[in-house]
C-alpha cells in the first residue's frame, strides 16, 4: 500500500494533467456541434476496426463448423447428382419398352467422416475415420472428400473404419478419360502422394495434357464421373499396345479432414451375382 500511495505522490502531477485534458476534451465536445461530429466519426471508425478484427479471429475458430457445415452441404448435392443420373439411366432403358415409368428407389447416399489418423510416406498407406459399423460402413465401399476419391474401406469397428488409401502400391481403381470410352487402371508407385498412374491405356487413344480423369462406375465401389486427377504428360510401358498417363490427383492426402463413405443400395446384389458361378449342366 505504501508502494501505491509513493507512486501516486510521485506522478500526481501527470495524473491531475491527464484528468484537465480529459475533461477539457469532454466539455469541447459536448458544446460544439462541429467537434463532437469529428469525434463520432473517429470513434466510429477507430470501433469499426476494432469489430472487423475481433470479427476475423472470431471467425477463425468457427472455420471448422463451417467446413463441416459446407461439407455436409455437398454431400447432399452430390447424393442427388448421383440418384438423379442413375434414375435417368432406368428411364431411358424403359422409354423404348413402356411409358409407365414407375419411382425407382434413391440408390446412393453418403455418410460424412472425420479423418482421425493417417499416413502418406509408406508403400501401404492407411487412414482411420470415425465411423464404423453403426453408422452402416461396410467393408469394400468407396470413401471421398470433396475433391474426389481418397480410398476404399477394409475394415471396421462398431464406431470406426480403416480405409485403404490411394496411396497404396497394392490398389488398383478403375478410371476413365473423361468424356471417352477409354479405360484404364489408376495406381500409385510411391513417392509423391500427389502422383499416380493410369496404366493400360490403349495405344489408340486420345488425350492432351489437362485432360480429366473419371471413375469408370465399372466396379461397384464408386458411381461412374466422380473426379479422381488431372492428365500430366504421357509414359511409355513395356507394352507397345498400351502407355501410361501420369496423373496429378484432386485430393491433398496429406491434408485429409472430412470425407464421405459412399453407401450403394445395390452393392450387395451386384457383388454377388459378379461371384455367381453360372454351370450349364446343373
Amino acid at each position: 500500500m505504501r508502494n501505491l500511495f509513493n507512486f501516486i505522490i510521485r506522478y500526481g502531477r501527470w495524473f491531475v494533467f491527464a484528468f484537465y485534458v480529459i475533461l477539457s476534451c469532454l466539455l469541447l465536445i459536448s458544446n460544439n456541434s462541429y467537434q463532437q461530429s469529428i469525434f463520432l466519426s473517429s470513434a466510429n471508425v477507430m470501433s469499426s476496426s476494432v469489430y472487423s478484427t475481433a470479427s476475423e479471429v472470431t471467425g477463425y475458430f468457427h472455420l471448422k463448423s463451417i467446413n463441416e457445415s459446407l461439407q455436409a452441404s455437398n454431400a447432399m448435392l452430390e447424393t442427388e447428382v448421383l440418384n438423379l443420373r442413375h434414375q435417368i439411366d432406368e428411364y431411358k432403358t424403359l422409354l423404348s419398352d413402356s411409358l409407365a415409368l414407375p419411382e425407382f428407389k434413391d440408390r446412393f447416399d453418403y455418410v460424412q467422416a472425420t479423418v482421425i489418423n493417417n499416413s502418406v510416406r509408406h508403400p501401404r498407406n492407411y487412414f482411420s475415420i470415425n465411423r464404423g459399423s453403426k453408422d452402416g460402413i461396410k467393408i469394400g465401399m468407396g470413401v471421398v472428400d470433396q475433391n474426389g476419391i481418397v480410398g476404399i474401406v477394409n475394415a471396421t469397428g462398431s464406431k470406426t473404419s480403416r480405409v485403404i488409401s490411394i496411396l497404396n502400391e497394392t490398389q488398383h481403381f478403375s478410371v476413365r478419360l473423361k468424356d471417352t470410352n477409354f479405360i484404364g487402371s489408376l495406381t500409385w508407385k510411391g513417392g509423391d502422394p500427389a502422383i499416380a498412374y493410369m496404366e493400360q491405356v490403349p495405344r489408340h487413344a486420345r488425350y492432351q495434357a489437362g485432360d480429366t480423369v473419371v471413375t469408370s462406375g465399372f466396379s461397384t465401389t464408386f458411381p461412374a464421373d466422380i473426379p479422381v486427377g488431372i492428365v500430366m504428360n504421357r509414359i511409355h510401358g513395356s507394352d507397345d499396345n498400351f502407355f501410361i498417363l501420369k496423373i496429378r490427383l484432386n485430393s491433398d492426402f496429406r491434408a485429409l479432414s472430412t470425407v464421405r463413405v459412399i453407401k450403394d443400395e445395390y452393392k450387395a446384389e451386384l457383388d454377388s451375382l459378379h461371384t455367381f458361378d453360372f454351370n450349364p449342366n446343373k
